[in-house]
């Protein structure tokens, strides 16, 4: 197996002796994959990103959990075991967590799909670290420095088990930035890439995804399900998909049989890549697109008392930090009433939101509240979160959330 040297394959790690507060230790105990700097109470003078961190409880000194830790991070310590039992961390401890995380994987894998999340970081005992595969190309992200001594043996084992023949590897901007390793945003570091736009199929439909630049790792996995869900309520109708980033959603319902759909995204290159994606699938309908911001736009197409049968708003994350909250629940707000104006009777309107600060509980009753306040009456269809392969291991990890509401 002929991994690209730029890969570090000789990095070692130290193991520090590691003791937290009170409440860093309950959070250990609880399984939490995090442990914040203030939690700190006792740590080697010498400590670098990827030692290995041996945490210790105050009563009996024993050892409870496993972290890598990170000198660039609040999130000093980045849990990789909680457990007391004694435990080798070698490129064997990585590899049965890896094909613990493919296993889960399989059922979807028995549907017509051929791209997945093999690690959704935290959620699957990898944290800081994301691997997608599109068809048989694997993408590797890296959000942090913690990985460099151990990337090379978890490649191996990524390779072995997802039995991929290519990887390419993507760095976070602070890792693109960093002058400690010899990694580049976007190489590839094992097999070869003929194009750096990879088409894959999930659920019978087909896209494409550009693994060197696109955002993220190319594309968005997590709403797999309820873009499969949203084509099964598209046959025969004219629908609006907000946000629309490559029009997952809108290909769906082109491909089940969508009579008008207009993807509407303020990036014109994105737009692009939703037609491009559209006319990877045969469909008979028409496909429109609009460049414009989504708040603008939606008043618009209000204004001009244009309905769809079916809209779908799924926007970018609004709160990014604890100050954005209450502007978020705002703009959430918003949209559920501009897209509820824009639904046609009998109509669907889904509501998605990917920010994490917003609970899921919290999203829907903004939903509820304000198309209540409208005189339609209107029926929740279901309530639904991220697709099997991304599991969630812990509160913070379930970021997404999705709402359907039918009209009257």
């Amino acid at each position: 197996m002929i991994i690209s040297e730029a890969i570090p394959s000789n990095l070692k790690s130290k193991r520090l002796a590691v003791k937290l507060t009170s409440n860093g230790e309950q959070y250990v105990h609880q399984g939490h994959p995090w442990v914040f700097s203030d939690s700190i109470v006792k740590i080697n003078n010498d400590a670098n990103t990827g030692d290995l961190a041996i945490i210790f409880g105050k009563r009996r000194n024993a050892m409870i959990g496993i972290g890598l830790y990170d000198a660039n991070s609040p999130i000093q310590l980045k849990m990789i075991y909680n457990d007391t039992a004694s435990v080798v961390i070698d490129a064997e401890f990585f590899k049965q967590k890896i094909q613990t995380a493919y296993t889960k994987r399989l059922p979807l894998l028995e549907t017509n799909t051929n791209s997945y999340r093999l690690l959704f970081g935290e959620n699957d005992g990898f944290p800081s670290l994301i691997a997608d595969v599109y068809a048989d190309v694997l993408v590797v992200k890296l959000y942090s420095e913690i990985w460099l001594p151990y990337i090379h043996s978890i490649l191996e084992s990524l390779i072995s088990i997802s039995k991929c023949k290519t990887v390419v590897i993507r760095l976070s901007r602070g890792l693109q930035q960093s002058k400690t390793h010899q990694l580049k945003d976007g190489a590839v570091v094992y097999g070869t890439l003929e194009n750096e736009v990879v088409q894959f199929v999930e659920h019978g439909v087909n896209f494409s995804a550009n693994v060197i630049k696109g955002h993220k790792t190319g594309y968005f996995l997590d709403h797999r399900d309820n873009r499969r869900q949203v084509g099964l309520f598209s046959n025969g109708k004219t629908v609006l998909d907000v946000f629309s980033y490559a029009g997952g959603f809108s290909v769906h319902a082109l491909a089940n049989g969508a009579t008008e759909v207009t993807s509407l995204d303020i990036s014109a290159q994105a737009l692009e890549i939703a037609k491009q994606n559209g006319e990877l699938n045969t469909y008979s309908g028409v496909h429109h697109t609009i460049a414009d911001d989504a708040f603008k736009a939606l008043k618009h197409l209000v204004k001009k008392g244009v309905v769809f049968d079916v809209v779908v708003i799924d926007p970018p994350s609004f709160a990014k930090q604890q100050t954005e909250i209450d502007l978020a629940k705002k703009k959430y707000a918003q949209l559920a009433q501009l897209g509820e104006q824009l639904t046609a009777k009998n109509g669907l309107l889904v509501l998605a939101s990917c920010s994490s600060r917003v609970t899921a509980q919290a999203f829907y009753d903004i939903n509820i509240a304000t198309l209540s306040s409208t005189k339609r009456t209107f029926k929740t269809i279901k309530n639904t979160q991220h697709d099997t392969d991304h599991p969630i291991g812990f509160p913070e990890g379930a970021y997404l959330k999705c709402g359907y509401y039918r009209f009257d």
